[in-house]
């Protein structure tokens, strides 16, 4: 927290780096303890043995992952789609969707973030129509009214910040243009196939969600007749192919780097093919660490997912706040030495301040033997 006068500490003791995630002594792994979910004051623990080498794991804190692939799909309407997880400030639900949206949606309870997952087609709304393909982020401010028309089945993480707003992060001496430039956002048309839409006829059912229920109003026409507008507000599209990851040859960088959007009191980051750190010392596999600021959850929607074993395309996982976690066993073995020059992943991570709740659809697809994935490091 800016402004923080924290506990004045310089130590070191035994055996230990001098540089972090990197130069580790022979035969440790090391563990970061951090405030601030990275940002704050942090030490550095070397253990001779990896510190998810657990014989059991019970109680609430247990990692945790979801098969979103295997939910109920064809949901018609945004809010009737099931909720994966939730607290006060954030809801995640997962959406697959078939045809055209019969009715408009509008969320009164904050913005949303539309990921799209996999399928492609047309976003209409107030502004006008947006294209978009898999690894789209849609962004929807509060109140604006819309809906999809896929060409084949979409499915999308759909991410709310409830009663809040999305904005991007400081990019601080990165500069404006880092991570991707501002020109890569795309807004809404008013063409030809919007002019289309508007010439529908008959009556248009727009589905309000305010405090997590849903109210309809029903127009006699289509209210999606804007003429024009302007103004600095409006929906955005960026795909992951436009976001250029922040890298270091001679350093593990941590997530927090990846931040692409924020909100009040959860970060939504994105996880782009990136190339590995080639410095002989340092770590080429994400560090141990306790995020005991921070729920930590990682959606994976293409790729290699280089530190995970047993995840694919379209899960789920969810780390609690509280207790130590790092790369899998057999991510392990690649500590130092990796057999490829880069990264081929895309994920979705969401930080979240507070805790999460499972939702039970959620639960229903969730993978048991996640929490043993991680024995025998």
């Amino acid at each position: 927290m800016a402004g923080r006068n924290w506990i004045p500490v310089r130590g070191a003791q035994g055996r230990h780096s001098r540089q972090a995630h990197a130069d580790l002594p022979d035969g440790t792994y090391e563990r970061e303890i951090s405030k601030e979910g990275f940002f704050g004051p942090a030490s550095f623990i070397h253990h001779r043995r990896p510190p998810t080498g657990w014989s059991s794991f019970e109680g609430p804190l247990r990692p945790r992952a979801f098969d979103l692939a295997k939910l109920a799909a064809g949901e018609e309407s945004p809010w009737a789609a099931p909720v994966v997880l939730h607290n006060r400030a954030c809801e995640v639900r997962f959406w697959t969707l078939a045809g055209a949206m019969p009715a408009l949606a509008r969320n009164a309870d904050g913005d949303t973030l539309l990921f799209v997952h996999a399928g492609a087609g047309e976003l209409f709304c107030d502004y006008g129509r947006l294209s978009y393909e898999a690894g789209d982020y849609l962004y929807l401010p509060r109140g604006c009214m819309w809906r999809l028309r896929p060409q084949g089945q979409t499915a999308v993480l759909v991410i709310q910040a409830t009663n809040s707003h999305f904005g991007l992060p400081d990019k601080g001496l990165l500069g404006g243009h880092a991570l991707f430039d501002p020109a890569m956002l795309r807004i809404p048309e008013l063409d030809a196939a919007f002019e289309a839409h508007q010439a529908e006829s008959g009556d248009f059912r727009v589905e309000i969600k305010k405090r997590g229920e849903v109210s309809v109003v029903t127009y006699p026409y289509n209210p999606l007749d804007a003429v024009g507008w302007h103004g600095d507000l409006a929906p955005v599209r960026l795909n992951v192919r436009d976001i250029r990851p922040v890298v270091s040859h001679r350093y593990h960088l941590p997530p927090s780097v990846h931040t692409t959007f924020l909100a009040d009191r959860f970060v939504v980051c994105t996880f782009t093919p990136r190339p590995f750190e080639t410095d002989p010392g340092a770590l080429k596999v994400p560090f141990f660490h306790n995020n005991d600021d921070f729920d930590e959850v990682i959606f994976y929607h293409a790729g290699d997912f280089f530190s995970r074993d047993h995840i694919e395309a379209g899960m789920m996982t969810f780390h609690p706040s509280g207790f130590t976690h790092g790369p899998h066993p057999k991510a392990l073995k690649n500590m130092l030495v990796q057999p490829k020059a880069a990264t081929d992943e895309y994920a979705v991570m969401i930080d979240t301040r507070d805790p999460l709740e499972v939702g039970e659809a959620a639960a229903a697809v969730e993978d048991l033997a996640y929490v043993d994935s991680w024995k025998g490091g």
